[in-house]
């Protein structure tokens, strides 16, 4: 049973893999597990079928594995075939006693025996193990006079061994491999592979030679090739004969005897054209010529003559001969305008050459030889004629003529450029350089625009070619570079605004920025253009730190170049902030880029208090905008601002308070201020939290105190309790002072009894009478112990005091009243000059 599915299973592989259902690997496992499973089924004796059985399978399965390139599993069973063939010749011999039948049962057994010998030769070759498969070759070549019919093959087999081998350049293996292949072909003329197939080992038998050691093989190398040449004439043999002559050194005369021997050989004219090429390469040049001038009376007939003439040009320009060089392509003309046009192939290389040759000339600088050459490619072209590479033509050719001072043929070859092609960036940009030359600003002007929107949109020619966003942003810096070197600066700063938006190199843009900006700068400062400068300029810088933070990803910009780019852009920044301080909204804006372009930065002590310090101000412009007659929808936007600006910078201050000592700078005041003010114009219900953290301060100062209170009140915010609690913590640090400031004091106390005391209400608590009336008891203490109280101040106080009793008379409290007008009087004596009036 497990026979039958073994050779069941064999069967479906065999006509599955027919049918292209599975694939050679998937053919080569299912063949592994059918003869693993025949294997296992044999027993002690197996019947001469079981065997036979074996044998196939396991020379099937064995090349299998070979073919797919897993040589290491074909081994076990190209050994089990081994083993099952000297089974079979056992059992066969057992069974026969007749010579005859022994002679046809080994003739049976010796077959198998050179197929296995064969498949393990293929297996150690692509194992690497050359003595095994020397050995396994060597056999099979000992058993061809009893198997003649295997000559052709192993001949071949040796044949791909030996360019297996060549291809991995084992060049001693792979020449003895085609050694053998060349032995075996000949020994037996019957079943040879044929003249060919022998001249075919014997060239590549030459090439590996040639490869290896070309000083130490080279008799070998050419004993091999003049062989195939004996064997069978072949253009690659005649070829290869002359590259080892050149090679060997072999003189003039020895070539030209090799070329004679394939004179009436049948040959492509590109082959003729590549020999004439190796001649004139190898520097035989007298050889190489008169080969090439051979060949036009080999192929008289053939439209592709124009090669010869174009090969001939290439190497007289090669050598230097280039008045030569000139008279051929003078003749090429001629022959163009009397009925012997090139094809258009040989043209368009022609063509190539004539542009190659003028823009040598060109980079030597010799512009008018450059012309000469371009003025031969313009002879091709017929009058009127539209085409995208005489465009080119003339704009090279304008060029020339810019470079020569001849300013008028400049404009007229970039006249022809623009016919033929108008919509080219290159076309564009010529006319930008006669422009700028003819000190032309609005042609410049109107052409750098242009050049501006192909760079955005090339047009569909240039799109073919695939002009890439380098060129075309090279051409913009050009633009750019030659408006300044003339001194166009208008010009200059749209080329740059435009080459900004395109370039892809970051210190390429960086660079173009910076220019940008010195030259916004001094036309600003220049013509006071601020408008439309600051437009330009905060375009920059927004420009210059989008790219720093795209940078990261690019290689070529290091952690070094996008620092001094950053610190570069911040600095100015800040410069212009402060330029600006007339613009408080410009200011503003440019604070915060600063800011921006400093995170780029390492966080040190410098950068850190220029992070703050931006921050700040860009808060105080925002606080004094939101206090200025605004909407109120604009009022909440300032103020919101101006809050982010501010917590963002508490952080930076409390890394910064950690780098030294701060005990005089008057940053944690200006935060509580412009805290409290945003906070309390916002309505913020968090305000409160931020006070009491505030009252609990040791350090507080009056004067913050007072700002305090005067911000609670400061429209739209209202907060009078808030107000009341600051001016009463600044009277109580008042009192504590050695000598009390009577005038600071009087104007903090007028505040508190102001806020406390509501002009025009009788209807007060008794509780805050008391609180009040206890202030007019201050200030009447303070008075008594200073000659400097402000005699208005005390006027003030006497006459508040005096009216709430008057206030409290009307309403009917005559005790009350009796008390208030009693503590007026008391201030009465106070008075001055004032007195009399009063008394």
């Amino acid at each position: 049973q497990v026979e039958e599915s073994a050779v069941s299973l064999w069967n479906w592989t065999v006509t599955k893999h027919t049918a292209a259902v599975i694939s050679d690997e998937q053919r080569a496992k299912l063949r592994f597990v059918a003869c693993r499973l025949i294997y296992l089924c044999e027993g002690s004796n197996p019947p001469e079928g079981t065997i036979r059985r074996q044998i196939l399978m396991s020379m099937k399965t064995g090349k299998g594995w070979i073919d797919i390139g897993k040589a290491g599993l074909a081994d076990g069973f190209l050994e089990n075939a081994m083993n099952s063939i000297e089974k079979l010749y056992a059992k066969l011999r057992k069974g026969s006693e007749d010579e005859a039948d022994i002679q046809v049962h080994r003739a049976e057994v010796e077959k198998s025996l050179f197929k296995v010998l064969s498949y393990q030769a293929e297996s150690a070759v692509a194992q690497g193990a050359f003595q095994k498969a020397v050995m396994c070759v060597q056999r099979c070549k000992d058993m061809l006079m009893k198997l003649p019919k295997e000559t052709c093959y192993l001949s071949i087999l040796c044949y791909n061994f030996g360019v297996e081998t060549y291809e991995w350049k084992r060049y001693e293996q792979s020449s003895f491999w085609l050694s053998q292949s060349y032995d075996i072909g000949k020994m037996d003329m019957k079943y040879s592979v044929g003249k060919e197939m022998q001249a075919k080992v014997l060239r590549l038998l030459a090439t590996t030679y040639f490869e290896w050691d070309c000083s130490l093989y080279l008799d070998k190398a050419l004993k091999a090739i003049s062989l195939a040449n004996q064997e069978n004439l072949h253009p690659a043999g005649f070829f290869l004969k002359v590259k080892i002559l050149l090679k060997s050194g072999a003189s003039d005369e020895d070539i030209n005897s090799a070329l004679a021997e394939f004179t009436h050989l049948e040959m492509s004219l590109d082959f003729c054209l590549n020999t004439a090429k190796l001649l004139l390469e190898h520097g035989r040049e007298s050889v190489g010529f008169d080969f090439l001038k051979s060949v036009p009376e080999r192929f008289e007939s053939s439209p592709d003559l124009g090669k010869i003439t174009l090969l001939h040009i290439e190497f007289l320009l090669q050598n230097k001969r280039e008045l030569l060089a000139k008279q051929k392509i003078e003749e090429v003309i001629i022959g163009h305008y009397t009925g012997k046009q090139l094809l258009p192939e040989a043209l368009n290389q022609l063509h190539i050459i004539l542009w190659d040759r003028a823009a040598k000339h060109y980079e030597e600088k010799n512009y008018s030889e450059a012309l000469h050459w371009y003025n031969y490619s313009v002879s091709f072209y017929t009058p009127g004629q539209i085409d995208q590479n005489l465009a080119k033509l003339q704009r090279n050719m304008a060029s020339c003529y810019l470079h020569l001072k001849q300013v008028d043929k400049a404009k007229e070859a970039v006249k022809q450029a623009e016919r033929c092609d108008p919509n080219s960036i290159f076309t564009k940009f010529s006319v930008y350089k006669i422009a700028v030359m003819e000190n032309d600003t609005d042609k410049a002007m109107e052409a750098v625009i242009e050049m501006g929107k192909l760079a955005e949109k090339p047009s569909e020619h240039e799109d073919k070619l695939r002009v890439d966003k380098n060129t075309r942003s090279n051409l913009l810096s050009l633009a750019a570079q030659i408006a300044l070197e003339n001194d166009q600066q208008i010009v200059a700063i749209k080329a740059l605004e435009f080459l900004s938006e395109h370039l892809q190199d970051c210190q390429q843009l960086f660079a173009a920025l910076k220019c940008l900006v010195r030259l916004m700068l001094s036309k600003v400062m220049a013509e006071n253009a601020e408008k439309s400068g600051t437009f330009i300029l905060n375009y920059m810088f927004s420009a210059a730190h989008k790219k720093l933070a795209e940078s990261f990803t690019e290689e070529k910009f290091t952690g070094d170049m996008r620092i001094l780019e950053a610190h570069w852009f911040r600095k100015v920044a800040w410069n212009l902030a402060v330029q600006f301080k007339d613009s408080p909204e410009k200011m503003r804006d440019f604070f915060v880029l600063s800011f921006k372009l400093s995170q780029f930065c390492p966080s040190d002590k410098a950068v850190l208090i220029a992070q703050k310090t931006c921050l700040l101000m860009a808060a105080a412009v925002d606080l004094e905008r939101g206090r200025q007659e605004v909407t109120p929808s604009e009022q909440t936007e300032l103020f919101s601002q101006a809050l982010q600006h501010l917590q963002t910078c508490k952080e930076i201050w409390k890394v910064l308070k950690l780098t030294g000592d701060f005990a005089k700078d008057p940053t944690d005041t200006l935060l509580l201020l412009y805290e409290f003010e945003a906070r309390s114009k916002l309505n913020d219900p968090t305000l409160h939290n931020l006070m009491e953290s505030v009252w609990e301060q040791p350090q507080i100062e009056i004067k913050t105190l007072e700002i305090i209170a005067s911000l609670a009140m400061e429209s739209p915010a209202r907060y009078p309790v808030l107000c009341k609690k600051a001016l009463k913590s600044a009277l109580k640090l008042h009192r504590k002072q050695t000598v009390i400031d009577a005038v600071k004091f009087s104007k903090c106390l007028h505040s508190l009894i102001n806020i406390s005391l509501p002009t025009g209400l009788t209807d007060l608590d008794t509780c805050v009478l008391q609180e009040v009336w206890d202030y007019f008891e201050d200030a009447l203490s303070v008075i008594s112990s200073t000659d400097a109280y402000p005699e208005m101040e005390i006027l003030w106080l006497m006459t508040r005091a005096w009216n709430t009793g008057i206030f409290q008379y009307t309403v009917g409290k005559y005790k009350e009243a009796e008390q208030w007008c009693g503590l007026g009087m008391r201030f009465l004596n106070h008075l001055g000059s004032l007195k009399k009036s009063y008394e």
